[in-house]
């Protein structure tokens, strides 16, 4: 799996979904052996529950799928770094990759002050994600633009 593009471009048009219902715009998906086997499109705001984040909902249709055993051999692509809440489940199903466009500084796992995709001091998560940021990153700002102007008119 070298090529990266492709499955951010899929996350992308995921996002766009996402735009069109007035929620953040985040698409995510997890890959394994370069199968996608879970998509997720941001619904928090649109749906009123806050757990219906991208990557939440990518691993939820993996589970339904039945691909519960091969999480922690997968790779999951969004289009924004993944939020404390979602870098917690990650790191619970032990997901090996994360390939992201954006960074979110504030909430990140990554970026934030709350590292939890970083951090190596919950032993049962045990080795901590291969993080990869930048992938089709204007793009995924230019989404975020789009979003900043729908907030405005609100």
């Amino acid at each position: 799996m070298n090529n990266y593009n492709q499955y951010m471009l899929q996350c992308i048009e995921l996002a766009k979904q996402a735009l069109e219902k007035g929620d953040p715009p985040v698409g995510s998906i997890l890959v394994f052996e370069d199968k996608i086997i879970g998509k997720g499109i941001e619904s928090g705001k649109s749906s009123g529950d806050i757990t219906q984040h991208a990557e939440i909902l990518a691993v939820k249709d993996a589970l339904k799928n039945g691909y519960r055993d091969v999480l922690e051999k997968s790779v999951m692509f969004s289009t924004h770094e993944p939020c404390i809440m979602c870098s917690y489940l990650i790191r619970h199903h032990k997901i090996s990759k994360l390939v992201f466009g954006v960074s979110v500084p504030l909430v990140g796992g990554k970026s934030s002050e709350f590292k939890i995709l970083e951090t190596e001091n919950v032993t049962k998560w045990g080795n901590k994600p291969e993080i990869e940021s930048g992938i089709l990153q204007h793009e995924c700002e230019l989404l975020n633009e789009k979003f900043a102007e729908y907030l405005a008119k609100q």
